[in-house]
This record gives C-alpha cells, structure tokens and sequence, in this order.
C-alpha cells in the first residue's frame, strides 16, 4: 500500500497559546515554498478550516474522533490529504484537551489523551506534534512544562516547539536553554509582535467568506510571519504519518446511488457557512447534483427537489435574509408540499418564523432570539421518530455550538427530532415534521453516511411525485 501523506499536528498546552496563527502560517509558508499542503482541523470548529484553505489554496477538512468514530480517522485523512506532499492538522484547545467524560462512566479524566483530543488524533495519524508556546511569562520553568508535556502520554511524540510571542534576544537565549535541557527541539521562534488577528465575533473568530479581502490579508500576514520566522525544512523532516488503512470513499459508504439525479440545493453564502466538505461528496455519491445557493440574494434552482440549510451566522445576516422574500415564500411553500429539508442550526432559525424581529420562513411557528448564553458541547442523541434523514432509534454523536434561543422548544404537531441525556435531565430537541428534519445539533454525515443516502433517496421521491 502506498505510503501516506507525512503529517505535522500543531498542538499547544492550552488555547489562546497562538495555534490558529501557526498552523495557517505554516500552511502558506509551506504551499508559498512549493509544497501541496493538506489543511486539518481537530474537532468541530468550522471557521479555522475556511482560514486554512485560503492558505493551502485547497478544501480545510475536520478530524473528529467524536463525531464519525476513531476508525474513521485514519480514512477521512488518506481522503483529504491525497495528492498532496505534507499535511498540516491544527489541534484543537490544549494538547490532551477533549469530550469531558461523565463521571457516571467510572472514568476519572486521568491517565492520557481525552477522546476528541489532538493527541489522540495525532496517535491515530501517527504524526509528531509541534507545541505552539505562549512565551509570555515563561522563563527556565518552560522546561518543566515541557517534560510534562512529552512524557505524560507514551502515546503521543513531541517532535519540536514553536516559541511564540518572544519578547527579545534575551528572552529567546532563555528559552532556548530550557528547550535544550529537556531534549526539545526548537522550530521557530515568533516574536512578539501586534496581533495578526481576524475579528472576533460570540462564537469566534468571523468566517474566511464573511471578511472576504481583510481575510485574504491576515493568511498573507500569517504566511509571511511564519516563513520568516519558523524553519520550514526542520518541519519538513519531521514531519511523518502511519496511516496504513485506505482512503475513505464516499461511493463505497452510501452504497449504489439513488436513480435519477436529484437536485439539492446547499445554502451557502455569509449566513450558511458551517459544513463539512464530505457533506457534497457523500451527497453527489448518493447520486444528487448539488447546487449551492446564497439565501440572501438566490432563488432555488429550477427542478429542485430538496434542500440543505447547514449551520452559519444567520443572526448576523437576519436582514438580508429577510429581504430575499421570494425565497422564503418558496420554501416555506416547498416544505408544505413535503419536499426533504435537512436544516441544522442556522437552517432551524431560517425555518423559524421570526430571527430577532425579522421574519423568516415561518415552516415551524416559533421565534428565535440571540443572547448571551453559549450552548456548547457534544451531544450523545437518539432520533425519536421518522424522518428524511434517520430511522426511529438511531443514535448519533452531534454538537452544539450556538447562542441564539427559542421561545418555545415544543410546538404542536411538530414531534422533536432528538432525545439525550444532559445532566440529571431529559432533552428534547429539533423538530421533525412532514419532509422537514431541523435541529440545533450539528452532525456530520460522514458519521452517518446512511443518512444521506435516505435523503437523496426521499428527494427522488418528491421529485418523482412533483413531476
């Protein structure tokens, strides 16, 4: 079997240490060098990957463990990264940061990576980590940290540090001792200068679509400080990947394509950017034609037979939504005659009757507010009835990440889409109703690829009985 793509993990010991700079950086340093990069992300962020595939020019794809299940990890990376030369996967919060295991389990947190964590994505991959440190306010003790770091998990290969935010030639003489003392190469060293950083918003950083020219000017600014400053040959050499297993294939998980080509549409645009790239291909390997669409200024496509609204921005995008006000009689007109809605997040509040005061769709009488509490975190579910999407009883691991609310999380004659556990309590979440599966939780299909194949399979349906 051919050998697979060398893969660096850029990891740090906790967030904030400057991970997202270093990994999109290097991203552009290595592909401005001549390299074809792949671009990672660990976890369910999708903003980060939008800014990593500005700088490797290619698709940012997620790994997460959580999400599609360990085994899945090895093949979604052959997938993403073939035909390319090396690969780069941003971790995600601290190194051995991850899904927070409930004391119920009998597991006490200790002893090694969490699940979901980027050591445990960099075992499965086989690769070394380079530990990105906030250099401010270390000293000699940076040695100690960093034998903590290396040997607290046999596991897990720390191959090198980036120092970031390197106060002077003093500070770095240092620094470089400590690293020395513990056997810890150094890679790069960052100095300290203003913050090359995109504005922040109340879930993070603004997406890659949404900041358009400034966003293409801060993977510039992050390239060029991170060539300048991190020695890109040592990367390369250490850069290594054990994945033995083979690609992950779309047409091999959803099985024979459905007849006929459906068209679904995608929303995309400012308002709909979170999503994951095997979304598409598992939907075209199910046999639809995917047509993406922006909802603030798009109609739907002629013959469309069903339609996505993945999770986004829609908050701040309420008023232009609102203004396309053809498309929300469209379909809402659609989604009484039953045709296959998957709508996640921004999707439930783009179904909603109204967004902070602007009417939207109106397919599920209920509004929705924005606030200041996050809800975050995984979600162990089951489906609690039919729908286009899975089968009564089906479990899945989703995630929720949103501060927006609903005056009402039950409405009649729409039964939830979901059921878990949360703390002592009994959740019930999303609506299912007709042709319509909407819900807060955000999955992603390549956990479930069955699912897409039965909604391809119910958009052939619709449009068979259109027809």
């Amino acid at each position: 079997m051919v050998t697979s793509v060398p893969a660096i993990v850029i990891a740090a010991p906790a967030s904030g240490s400057g991970k997202t700079t270093v990994a999109t950086g290097l991203i552009g340093a290595l592909r401005a060098a001549g390299d074809r990069v792949a671009p990672f992300k660990v976890g369910p962020d999708y903003i980060d990957p939008g800014y990593h595939g500005l700088a490797a020019g290619r698709v940012g794809r997620n790994l997460d463990p959580v999400l599609v299940g360990a085994d899945r990890i090895g093949p979604l990376y052959r997938h993403g990264s073939a035909g390319c030369d090396i690969a780069v996967v941003e971790g995600v919060m601290g190194l051995f940061d991850g899904k927070i295991a409930d004391p119920a389990d009998g597991i006490d947190g200790m002893g090694g990576a969490a699940e979901g964590s980027t050591a445990q994505v960099a075992g499965l991959l086989g690769a070394p980590v380079v530990l990105v440190v906030d250099a401010r306010g270390h000293s000699q003790s940076l040695a100690a940290v960093l034998h903590g770091f290396a040997t607290y998990d046999s596991g897990v290969r720390i191959g090198g540090v980036i120092l970031n935010r390197v106060g002077s030639a003093r500070h770095e003489q240092v620094l470089r001792q400590a690293c020395d003392r513990v056997g810890v190469q150094v890679l790069g060293v960052v100095p300290r200068l203003a913050e090359l950083a995109v504005p922040s918003r109340h879930l993070g950083l603004i997406t890659a679509v949404e900041h358009g020219r400034a966003a293409t000017a801060a993977v510039d600014a992050m390239t060029e400080l991170i060539a300048a400053h991190v020695d890109l040959v040592a990367v390369r050499a250490l850069a290594r990947s054990a994945v033995t297993v083979p690609a992950w294939d779309p047409h091999v998980e959803v099985g024979e394509p459905v007849p006929g080509a459906p068209v679904v549409a995608v929303a995309g645009g400012a308002a709909f950017t979170f999503g994951y790239a095997e979304h598409r291909e598992l939907l075209e390997a199910a046999g639809a034609r995917v047509h993406v669409f922006d909802p603030a200024v798009d109609q739907l496509p002629d013959g469309v037979a069903a339609l996505v609204l993945p999770g986004g921005f829609p908050e701040e995008h309420a008023a232009d939504l609102a203004a396309n006000t053809a498309l929300l009689t469209t379909v809402r007109e659609l989604a009484r005659r039953g045709m296959p809605i998957h709508a996640e997040c921004a999707g439930l509040l783009y179904l909603a009757r109204r967004l902070d005061g602007h009417p939207m769709a109106g397919v599920i009488g209920v509004d929705a507010t924005f606030g200041s509490a996050l809800t975050l975190g995984y979600r162990e579910a089951v489906a609690l009835g039919e729908s286009v999407l899975f089968e009564p009883g089906q479990r899945v691991v989703g995630h929720e990440f949103h501060r927006t609310a609903l005056e009402a999380t039950a409405v009649s004659g729409w039964p939830p889409a979901w059921g878990w556990r949360a703390a002592d309590a009994s959740v019930r979440e999303g609506f299912t109703g007709g042709g319509v599966h909407a819900s807060y939780l955000h999955t992603h299909p390549a956990g479930s690829p069955a699912s897409v194949r039965r909604f391809v399979s119910a958009a052939r349906k619709f449009e068979v009985c259109s027809g």
